[in-house]
């Protein structure tokens, strides 16, 4: 299934399973009625609650062929809060997948460095789950995650287990602390850019993908480019930006460009020169 053959009216699916990750947050596992939903990471669908509304994200689970997709929703407002309302057997729609997601086959036999703040895990975590399916076919896979508070860090324990495989580092920080302890082996107090500060890569061998909150893009791109990075390296998505989801409201346009019909994942070089890109 493409975006292209999906028709404007949703196709159904069923919650199987919500499991809250944080305070607002939970990560929502659905199977399709029907059809397989086939999807690169980083390409999103328009999720609908019935008598609700619909929004635009980005699965947090790579396609498997088995008709299931894995949501992360922050609760935020009428629709995401009817969705967060809904448990086990509810009923919402899918419209997608659209847009362009991450080039994970021009990526293949190089070295991935993954940079996510807050909520921006949920669509690299497609990409980092895509990759460790097949790890073989690439050099190696360094995730960068930054969150506000040990409490707000989204799939902690499942990305400290996922870092006991080869070819896999694991890099946390998180703004500061409260009353949570942070395990200094695993999680470092810090910001995310000054983390990328102190690691080593081989920036010519390297593919680089960001997902956070906007602040974030401008100073991780600067921290690539200081060491090394070409524009062409860096993929940038702009899901966020995601309002109809096929190009008619043009509320997401960036220049000449649509975040839903040209991105949301872009290659940084496309979008350096357009004010207000990042």
């Amino acid at each position: 299934m493409t975006g292209s053959d999906s028709s404007m009216i949703p196709f159904m699916a069923e919650i199987v399973a919500s499991t809250p990750l944080s305070a607002d947050t939970s990560l929502f596992r659905l199977r399709l009625d029907q059809g397989i939903a086939d999807y690169l990471p980083g390409q999103f669908f328009q999720l609908s609650v019935p008598a609700g509304g619909e929004f635009p994200v980005s699965p947090a689970s790579a396609a498997d062929g088995g008709g299931e997709l894995e949501f992360c929703v922050r609760r935020v407002g009428q629709v995401t809060s009817h969705l967060h309302s809904l448990g086990p057997g509810g009923r919402v729609g899918l419209r997608g997948p659209f847009g362009n997601g991450f080039p994970v086959a021009e990526m293949a036999g190089a070295q991935i460095l993954l940079l996510a703040g807050g909520l921006g895990i949920a669509p690299l975590r497609s990409l980092l789950h895509y990759i460790l399916r097949e790890p073989e076919r690439y050099a190696s896979v360094t995730l960068m995650y930054g969150a506000r508070e040990p409490a707000a860090m989204l799939f902690r324990d499942e990305l400290v287990a996922l870092a006991r495989q080869e070819r896999f580092r694991l890099l946390l920080t998180v703004d500061f602390v409260r009353d949570e302890p942070v395990d200094g082996r695993v999680c470092t107090v810090g910001l995310l850019p000054a983390l990328l500060r102190g690691v080593k890569v081989e920036p010519a061998a390297t593919w680089a993908a960001i997902c956070g909150p906007p602040p974030l893009y401008a100073c991780l791109v600067a921290e690539l480019a200081s060491l090394g990075f070409a524009d062409e390296r860096i993929f940038i998505s702009l899901e966020r930006r995601m309002k109809c989801g096929v190009g008619h409201c043009c509320h997401c346009a960036l220049g000449q460009l649509l975040c839903c019909s040209d991105g949301p994942v872009f290659r940084y070089s496309a979008i350096k020169g357009i004010t207000g890109a990042i």
